[in-house]
């Protein structure tokens, strides 16, 4: 039987959670469920009793070609083990599927096996550049204007100005803000800021940390100065400097001789190509001249 899982179900979800995504910190698993985690966006597959696997989807608000359309992530897509290969992950996709077709125009997915999510109709449509710094290639300067207590509508506003020339990106508000700083620091993470000297943010970055590495999940910057300056600081908390762009960055125009390395990020499924033509007056019939349509870069750092 496939339903909506029940509010009083949430332990066993996230039971499964651990058995299934061992990679992930206990941390993150408990402010997911704490902090994102809802009964009603949740389907299950459960017999005799049992719940065997689970789906969730997040819904979301995306500006996509000049309009606000409503859109969800999947995420959480899991099955015990013992009751994987038995095709419950195509029982539950078929009846999200189902769904979604009759609810968005496009529906996305964060898939680290993206060929699992191809049979669905699922494309890979957006990828990140990771850009690896040393100490070779920053200069030491002034840590003047960086701050460790960047403020929510700040980040807001700058999110807003940076996000102008893409298409595809989220709408966020200062809860967004406020949760992102929540989930950083269950991981153990901080954020980076640096104001200029009129009292302005310029850049900040949500940093994540290994032993050696600082890991910018997400780096938004108005001018270079403002991202040497982020990158400046972080490089002496850990030798190593990862940072997460979107695909049209090429941070190698500013600093010659870093490692870049590609990677896909988010899939989407275009649910109704008909439907998406006439709003937007356009004759694509496959998911890049969808993502395509608007003639600028996507923006898709979402992870649900």
């Amino acid at each position: 039987m496939i339903k909506k899982v029940e509010s009083g179900q949430t332990n066993t979800i996230k039971k499964m959670w651990y058995q299934c995504f061992p990679q992930e910190e206990e941390k993150y698993i408990e402010y997911y469920f704490d902090e994102i985690y809802k009964p009603e966006n949740t389907i299950i597959l459960i017999e005799n009793g049992i719940v065997q696997s689970s789906l969730q989807r997040i819904p979301h608000e995306m500006m996509f070609n000049n309009r606000v359309i409503r859109t969800s992530m999947i995420v959480g897509v899991a099955t015990l083990p013992q009751y994987q290969k038995q095709g419950n992950m195509k029982k539950l996709m078929q009846v999200a599927i189902d769904e979604i077709e009759h609810q968005e125009l496009i529906t996305c997915i964060q898939a680290y096996n993206p060929a699992l999510y191809e049979p669905y109709g699922f494309k890979m449509v957006y990828n990140h550049k990771e850009t690896t710094f040393t100490r070779n290639h920053v200069q030491k300067i002034s840590n003047e204007g960086c701050s460790y207590n960047v403020s929510s509508e700040d980040m807001l506003q700058l999110y807003a100005t940076f996000v102008k020339r893409f298409n595809g990106y989220y709408i966020r508000d200062v809860k967004n803000f406020n949760q992102m700083k929540k989930e950083s620091a269950a991981q153990g993470g901080k954020i980076l800021g640096y104001y200029n000297e009129k009292g302005h943010l310029q850049a900040y970055a949500v940093c994540l940390f290994t032993n050696k590495e600082v890991v910018m999940e997400e780096c938004i910057y108005l001018n270079s100065l403002a991202l040497t300056k982020l990158i400046n600081l972080a490089l002496q908390i850990r030798g190593i400097v990862k940072v997460h762009t979107s695909e049209v960055e090429d941070l190698r125009i500013l600093y010659p001789g870093v490692e870049v390395k590609d990677y896909g990020f988010t899939m989407a499924r275009v649910n109704d190509f008909d439907l998406f033509n006439r709003l937007y007056q356009v004759n694509a019939t496959t998911i890049d001249e969808v993502f395509a349509s608007s003639g600028r870069p996507l923006y898709m750092n979402e992870f649900y």
